[in-house]
């Protein structure tokens, strides 16, 4: 059975991302315009983002276009500037966790963060979501710190991670393969300055 293709987000996918965010999110899902805000930054030379969707096989597949008519399985997002890269989103359909779709899609984002020089790339997990943790800590992330109270009604700490994009190499290729059976998803904002992070692996 194929899986989901990964392409890049664009603006048609917004109205299924939103309807799988409010599904993983319910309490803090992110607004129809903030993916759009996100979006306006992803093309062009002067981009300061990369988004990606896992799209499941349609009976078209995919087009010359790059959109297909498949149901979205998940999607994640960076922001980058200065050297410095911010996970703002990774999200996976709960039919898919434990399917390695996660470590697919945080895979695509190092190679953003590469593509943009980062040299470190930041991220912000649920306290309680150990599952999401050790899938980072597979590809090298190691906790800095805590945001208190960050998850927001619930009063939920985040943990943050950093992973050093010098590390990369080999533990990239290792968490490839150990995959995420242990992650939903992960949602994590950065306008470079705001940020946020949930769980079902996490969200920023």
């Amino acid at each position: 059975m194929t899986g989901p293709v990964l392409r890049e987000m664009r603006w048609w996918d917004i109205a299924p991302v939103l309807h799988l965010e409010r599904e993983l999110f319910p309490e803090d899902a992110w607004s129809e315009g903030m993916f759009w805000s996100e979006l306006a930054h992803a093309r062009g030379p002067e981009a300061t983002r990369r988004y990606v969707v896992a799209e499941e096989p349609g009976d078209g597949a995919v087009d010359g276009t790059g959109a297909g008519d498949g149901r979205i399985a998940g999607y994640a997002g960076l922001a980058a500037a200065g050297g410095l890269g911010d996970v703002q989103t990774i999200a996976v359909a709960r039919e898919h966790w434990g399917t390695g779709l996660g470590a697919r899609l945080l895979t695509e984002l190092l190679q953003y963060a590469t593509a943009f020089e980062c040299e470190e790339v930041l991220l912000e997990v649920r306290v309680d979501n150990t599952r999401a943790q050790k899938l980072y800590e597979r590809f090298g992330f190691a906790p800095i710190g805590f945001r208190r109270g960050y998850y927001q009604p619930g009063n939920v700490d985040a943990l943050v991670m950093r992973l050093n994009m010098h590390d990369t190499t080999d533990t990239t290729d290792t968490a490839r393969t150990t995959s995420d059976t242990t992650i939903g998803t992960t949602d994590t904002t950065t306008d470079t300055t705001t940020e946020t992070t949930e769980s079902a692996e996490s969200h920023g």
